[in-house]
């Protein structure tokens, strides 16, 4: 925009003051806020004061009285709204707005006092009635409240009035209390029906501008319309289209407006009945009813269809909100869950499956393709048999069951899921129907059970495992002992074992140091294994320089066989060993062979084992030794006979 245009001219002078208008707002929105109680008492006299000038403004039926009494009715609203301590003032403001109101019946000072203290006393019942507590709102849309607002405001409180007033009429003129009664009861109590659920609803709506109201703003101009149209004339019928055009503006704009159109609709009608103009008013010439009476019943029969169409929207909004907040619910828990929901028959065919948005990008099937998949042919073809089994028994009635099984992606490979399945019955019948199945990924999970067990493993096998020679060590061969003794037992085979010991250990690692000493000891291991070959078989270092063999299913000879192998393998390596004789490394070997029986132990093995090593190292080292045969003789090195060996040791 040009700078020398026009609206150039609009521009504040001082950008960074606020206007003029700013401060107007701020200035009245503090003074509603501090003497919001006394506006709302200013508000409460002048509406008051007009509901009841109203009245005065309209020729009194010949011997009907009024159509409606509002006055009551909009004091009532004020009361049900207030907290309890304010209602001295509301009482007090309202007595006073009905003694001006009143003035324009030109009645007598004695009368303007007794109606309008009746007006208290029937304004007070109800509220009393209806609000226990100041916490307790009115809340016309529902059943319960409304009919205690029937009950209490509509019919106990008028009823009450109205009796005082008839009883002082018949006292004071002789007037008959019957038509006195239910002139007051019928006006006062049709009154309140319809005022003071427009009124409540209009001050706790304040008529915000909505989009209901942008589209529906003609409505209530239009009822009025009609409403004169069907009260001006007695020829044309168009009373009818009144009560479904109410019934719009109920459920399109609300209670509130439309409480607010039924009493425009009463007003309207009662003025154009007064003149004798509208369909009530012949009723006169032909004697069916007083026309106020068929007014006032066409009015209540509006009130009764406004509150039970309100009550059957509000029990269906209620349904709505709660059918909201559950799907609002679902769809936070679903679409931020890592599970796929699925409803399946008992063959895997899918009735409804739900997939969020990371399990999509997790298997690569969309929701679409995912609803459309076989429950069971998406499984490892090793899971199918397990799972197959499982559905089998929710199908025989077992209520629910879990299961792990692998699931295939979309790009053909595999992850594990956990499932936990429910059985779904017939509401109807009962039977079983389908399953409930809930998949979790559990990859991960999985990898971690992995890796503690491979470690559990580890630690096991460090446990049994010598850390020096790699061999098992004393527990290691504490545990198989006892496995084998009991497999020997149960089968009746031989067991034997051999106890080994390097001669003259102590004085080689004095001689060589325990550097040389420990690989010494790693070079027997060796040795020994070179010998024992058979899975079944094992070598374990004992203790120290000790060492043992189990040999399962060995008899004697076997196992002095093995003794002598591993005798000689390792007297052909050839381990330098000043202290020894023959100047090298020998074996001092005891063996031992039983066939397990009850009441013996495998310690008994042990012991024999260890005498026939103790016979051994007793009769010159450097030889084997069994338990029960005697003196093996190999023959040592350089054709040294082993007895000229033995007599070198000792």
């Amino acid at each position: 925009m040009p700078a020398n245009s026009d609206c150039a001219n609009f521009r504040p002078a001082n950008p960074g003051l606020p206007e003029p208008d700013f401060w107007l707002s701020r200035v009245l929105a503090w003074c509603l806020v501090k003497h919001a109680f006394a506006f709302r008492l200013l508000a409460c006299f002048l509406s008051v004061t007009a509901a009841t000038a109203l009245i005065g403004i309209f020729e009194k039926w010949e011997a009907d009285g009024t159509v409606l009494w509002a006055a009551n009715g909009l004091l009532l609203a004020y009361l049900l709204l207030a907290p309890r301590w304010q209602w001295p003032a509301y009482l007090a403001t309202g007595f006073l707005a009905l003694i001006l109101g009143s003035t324009l019946f030109h009645e007598s000072w004695d009368r303007i006092l007794l109606y309008n203290t009746l007006d208290l006393i029937e304004v007070i019942t109800g509220a009393a009635l209806l609000r226990r507590r100041s916490t307790e709102l009115p809340r016309f849309t529902h059943r319960s409240y409304l009919l205690r607002f029937l009950a209490f405001g509509v019919l106990l409180g008028p009823a009450i009035a109205g009796a005082i007033n008839a009883l002082i009429a018949f006292i004071a003129t002789g007037a008959p209390p019957g038509p006195t009664f239910l002139n007051w009861m019928v006006a006062d109590g049709l009154g309140i029906a319809v005022t003071t659920p427009a009124f409540v609803a209009v001050f706790q709506t304040r008529f915000r501008v909505t989009q209901s109201w942008r589209q529906c703003w003609y409505y209530p101009p239009l009822l009025v319309l009609i409403t004169v149209a069907s009260f001006a004339q007695q020829k044309v019928p168009i009373l009818s289209l009144i009560y479904p055009l109410l019934t719009l503006i109920l459920i399109r704009l609300g209670l509130g407006y439309a409480s607010l159109s039924m009493l425009s609709v009463a007003v309207v009608a009662g003025g154009l009945t007064m003149r004798g103009d509208g369909p009530f008013a012949a009723a006169h010439a032909i004697k069916i009813a007083a026309p106020g009476y068929l007014l006032q019943g066409y009015v209540a029969s509006a009130l009764i269809l406004l509150y039970t169409v309100s009550m059957v929207l509000e029990k269906q909004r209620k349904a709505e909100r709660r059918l909201q907040k559950i799907a609002a619910l679902h769809a936070l828990v679903t679409e931020n869950s890592r599970d796929a929901i699925i409803i399946s028959d008992f063959h895997g065919n899918r009735s409804y499956a739900y997939i969020s948005a990371p399990v999509q990008a997790q298997v690569g099937w969309t929701a679409d393709e995912f609803a459309k998949l076989n429950s069971l042919e998406q499984l490892h073809p090793e899971d199918r048999p397990k799972a197959a089994n499982i559905v089998h028994e929710l199908q025989s009635g077992v209520e629910s069951a879990m299961i792990e099984t692998r699931f295939r992606k979309r790009d053909g490979e595999y992850i594990w899921v956990e499932s936990s399945l429910r059985l779904i019955r017939n509401p109807r019948t009962g039977s079983p129907s389908g399953i409930l199945n809930i998949v979790r990924d559990i990859t991960e999970r999985k990898l971690v059970e992995q890796q503690l067990k491979d470690a559990y493993k580890a630690v096991e096998t460090l446990a049994v495992t010598d850390a020096l020679t790699g061999l098992a060590n004393r527990r290691g061969f504490d545990q198989t002992l006892s496995s084998e003794w009991r497999r020997s037992l149960r089968d009746a085979r031989p067991l034997s074992l051999l106890l080994i010991d390097v001669d003259l250990f102590k004085s080689y690692n004095d001689t060589y140091g325990h550097v040389r000493g420990d690989s010494c000891l790693k070079q027997i291991a060796e040795a020994a294994l070179d010998v024992v070959a058979r899975p079944g078989d094992m070598v374990a270092r004992f203790g120290g320089e000790e060492f043992a063999v189990i040999l399962p299913s060995t008899d004697g000879e076997g196992a002095l066989r093995i003794a002598e192998e591993i005798s000689m393998a390792l007297r052909s390596r050839k381990l330098p060993h000043s202290s020894n004789p023959l100047g090298f490394l020998t074996l001092s070997i005891g063996c031992a062979t039983m066939v397990p029986s009850f009441g013996l132990h495998s310690v008994n093995l042990v012991e024999r084992a260890d005498e026939a090593l103790y016979k051994a190292k007793r009769d010159g080292r450097n030889q084997v030794c069994s338990h029960g045969i005697g003196l093996s003789a190999p023959k040592s090195e350089n054709n040294i006979p082993q007895q000229a060996a033995v007599d070198k040791i000792a």
